[in-house]
């Protein structure tokens, strides 16, 4: 089943080159389906990169899934433009008296500043604290994650002595939980950040449980004890070259960055870089939404007549 977008998304026509269902909104609205209703609250700087990524990532599932994606009011995007983010994206105070079945918060380049420093800190506790009534289940990435982590449960974060960068290994630690089922016993992500939420705080919680880490990264997925919440450390969701693309930014920028770890042939930056983490990131999109989205979330969660203003 198709994902349904806005008419005129730049990303719905890469999608449709690629062959995946995209479905727009005129099409959509002569159907009688009970459709998921994901809201993205996308705060990536390339917005526009992320929104590829995510919906390319939500697309291999039978199920269909409707995407509002959500900007912050209380910052100003700069490296997205302005008629981009009016046409296609709402804010928090427009969509807080809906219901979703399910939200995604995406990683934010702010790691190394405190929580507390943050300019849209505010609506972010806002918008997760409203997730907590509003939503039936939260994917958190990245930073989204270590974010959702402290909110919830005061779980802070830890500055590592160097970005960790590039793809790792990683194993399935409870492999009866839904979540990583078809999963490998050991599978790959990248990860690209500068601070880490360390097991020893997250197993002081009762209410969590570790479902994968690796020897090198640390920690990758975490969900609470009613799949309502799930933490992912990582980006299952970057194309091939999304790494690449940071670690040139960095050097350009004069910026200490090594080489991403397992990720280049021979560690050469000239050559095509390994897409090893595809598959298992697609599953375990394809589970949220499956396990802990359709499969839970009651048929009357969602007000359509708030969503369509009958």
């Amino acid at each position: 089943m198709p994902i349904k977008t806005q008419n005129d998304l730049p990303a719905k026509e890469i999608l449709e080159r690629e062959n995946i269902f995209v479905m727009d909104e005129n099409r959509a609205m002569h159907q009688n389906i009970r459709q998921l209703e994901i809201a993205i609250v996308n705060l990536m700087p390339l917005k526009e990169d992320t929104e590829l990524q995510i919906l390319r990532s939500l697309s291999n599932t039978p199920i269909q899934v409707n995407v509002t994606f959500v900007a912050t009011s209380t910052h100003e995007a700069t490296h997205t433009s302005l008629s981009h983010l009016n046409q296609f994206y709402q804010t928090f105070d427009y969509i807080k008296n809906r219901n979703f079945d399910g939200l995604i918060i995406t990683g934010a380049p702010v790691e190394q500043l405190e929580y507390e420093e943050i300019d849209y800190w505010d609506e972010i506790c806002q918008i997760m604290e409203w997730s907590k009534t509003h939503v039936f289940s939260t994917l958190h990435l990245c930073w989204g994650a270590q974010a959702g982590l402290y909110y919830h449960y005061g779980i802070p974060k830890h500055m590592l002595a160097k970005k960790k960068f590039g793809v790792y290994a990683h194993k399935v630690k409870n492999r009866k939980i839904p979540l990583v089922r078809g999963f490998d016993d050991v599978f790959y992500a990248p990860h690209s950040r500068h601070t880490e939420v360390r097991k020893a705080d997250i197993e002081k919680v009762d209410k969590l449980t570790i479902l994968a880490e690796s020897d090198e990264a640390g920690v990758f997925l975490i969900m609470n004890d009613d799949g309502r919440q799930i933490f992912v450390m990582g980006h299952p969701e970057y194309d091939r070259y999304t790494l690449h693309n940071e670690y040139i930014r960095d050097k350009k920028k004069g910026l200490p960055i090594d080489l991403p770890v397992n990720y280049y042939p021979d560690d050469d930056d000239t050559q095509r870089p390994l897409l090893q983490w595809r598959s298992h990131g697609n599953i375990l999109y394809s589970n949220w939404l499956n396990y802990y989205v359709y499969q839970g979330v009651p048929y009357e969660f969602i007000n359509y007549n708030e969503i369509y203003g009958k």
